[in-house]
């Protein structure tokens, strides 16, 4: 099982989702963590190269984390939030560009 890298504050935004929102969505990375498909999910090629969109729907709204599976040391998990409208906002992929430069090549 790979572990789960937290990049910037996406851990400390993680858990400000309510519990139902964390509990599916740790459910959801706890499978990409072990190389299986989660049950909602996007691709995000506008953040970079196999970095894809957790997706997470509650009672509470809908939320995200973005990362990248693809590295043997880990799940980087680039940036998480609740999202207010229909498309990701250009605030987050941004966020979530700048934290993928962060990751060792």
């Amino acid at each position: 099982m790979k572990a789960a890298i937290w990049l910037g504050n996406s851990k400390a935004d993680w858990n400000a989702f309510p519990e139902s929102a964390q509990d599916e969505a740790g459910y959801q990375l706890d499978k990409v963590q072990r190389g299986e498909e989660p049950s909602d999910w996007k691709p995000m090629p506008s953040v970079g190269s196999g970095v894809c969109e957790l997706r997470v729907h509650d009672e509470a709204g809908a939320f995200r984390a973005i990362y990248l599976a693809t590295r043997p040391e880990g799940v980087y998990v680039l940036h998480a939030f609740q999202k207010k409208t229909r498309a990701t906002s250009l605030h987050d992929i941004r966020k979530a560009q700048e934290r993928f430069k962060l990751i060792p090549r």
